[in-house]
């Protein structure tokens, strides 16, 4: 006679202490048990362990009775639960349904915000498998430099409609002082390789022909076509043109002076070293000068840097540029032709930004963030970071605090 067989699901909780998932699953080993599921997540030193098992019919009485024993030795609560075929079968089937990853960042994470985020996944009919906080424990003085705080979802099923999330998403983030991300939860985004930022505005915190151009007392007339093309409202290879002519006769050795006091943009010593560390390639691509951009390459360690060439002759500024300009279109290029000549598909690709030309590198890239961006910008990005510094983008690739050695921590 064919030995029947049942389905049981166990729901533990308690307080947590080294040996009890062993305890626990010693038990079950002495019955001949199949493990179809197990999961355990441990909150404040309290444990909360499902457990779901396949045994004979005629053993399932004397599991559960030991089973209860031990829970009451250890001090720890168990519920059983009988699963069906059919549940088991429906079950299976929602494995294979899209997965995503919706990751909150900020300063802080209040309840208002996760409600929120919360209420937009359910009414898209998204269900949470799982929830984790990347960063380390937030402390109790939130006046403490550099504090941020980290959660990450995942999220099974398919949006009702994924613009429409997207979008209250991002009206959620700027009413609620938080940064979001909502990434599809596949290959591509666990084996990023390759990630392109923005120079100006995204690495250091200065515009440099800004800072050129108040060296040379045209400081106003080139802030405001700046402000204008960053805002997309003119074309940037004109108001490139056009600035670059205005720095006429500046010394070459204000370029210097400058690059010495560049200000980098906090949390870029933190991120440099993580992607260093752990295999990325890292590229610069930029509408500013490859002057700057090669002074944080060799800062850095970065491995390409693309920007545009003023033309010095006897140790000043001609008020022309030599080759190629670096504008949206450029940035979008050289993007797929780094991440070809490094052999990286474009969805393993990142690229970071603020300003209107680097919509195009935003939008190829497999995970497109806009940093601290204007407003035009921030509207068409799948990702931002407003609240925090360019080491958020740790957060959006996985990456938790306690991955990372002494250097790469708070």
């Amino acid at each position: 006679m064919e030995n029947k067989t049942e389905l049981i699901l166990i729901r533990i909780s308690g307080l947590d202490r080294p040996g009890l998932t062993a305890s626990i699953t010693a038990i079950l080993s002495e019955y001949d048990v199949d493990i179809m599921d197990i999961g355990q997540a441990d909150i404040h030193s309290t444990l909360s362990l499902g457990l779901l098992f396949k045994c004979k019919e005629k053993d399932s009485g004397n599991i559960m009775k030991d089973l209860l024993f031990k829970a009451s030795a250890l001090g720890i609560n168990i519920r059983f639960y009988p699963i069906s075929t059919e549940e088991y079968e429906e079950w299976v089937n929602m494995q294979g349904k899209n997965r995503y990853i919706l990751t909150l960042l900020g300063r802080k994470l209040t309840a208002q915000q996760i409600a929120g985020a919360t209420r937009i996944l359910a009414e898209q009919q998204l269900n949470i498998d799982g929830i984790r906080r990347l960063t380390g424990r937030i402390p109790l003085d939130e006046k403490k430099a550099n504090v941020r705080a980290c959660i990450e979802f995942s999220v099974r099923g398919t949006p009702k409609d994924k613009e429409e999330l997207q979008r209250q998403l991002m009206q959620l983030s700027s009413s609620l002082a938080m940064d979001f991300s909502f990434q599809q939860d596949n290959m591509y985004r666990r084996m990023r390789r390759l990630i392109c930022f923005d120079m100006d505005s995204t690495l250091i915190e200065t515009e440099v022909i800004d800072e050129l151009a108040m060296r040379a007392g045209v400081g106003d007339q080139v802030k405001a076509i700046t402000e204008r093309a960053m805002r997309g409202e003119i074309d940037f290879i004109e108001s490139f043109k056009e600035r670059v002519s205005l720095l006429k006769g500046l010394d070459e050795s204000v370029m210097r002076e400058i690059a010495e006091n560049l200000p980098i943009t906090e949390g870029v010593e933190r991120l440099m070293y993580v992607l260093k560390r752990y295999g990325y390639k890292i590229a610069i691509l930029s509408g500013g000068f490859t002057y700057f951009g090669n002074y944080l390459k060799d800062k850095f360690g970065i491995d390409y840097v693309y920007a545009n060439e003023l033309e010095i002759i006897d140790g000043k500024l001609t008020g022309r540029y030599l080759g190629d300009i670096v504008d949206g279109k450029r940035k979008a290029e050289l993007l797929r032709l780094i991440a070809q000549v490094e052999k990286v598909d474009i969805a393993q690709t990142i690229a970071v930004g603020d300003g209107a030309n680097d919509l195009p590198m935003l939008s190829i890239a497999g995970l497109g963030i806009a940093f601290h961006a204007k407003p035009k910008v921030a509207a068409n990005a799948r990702q931002s970071i407003n609240t925090i510094g360019l080491d958020g983008v740790l957060y959006f690739l996985g990456f938790k605090d306690s991955y990372l050695d002494e250097r790469g921590k708070l």
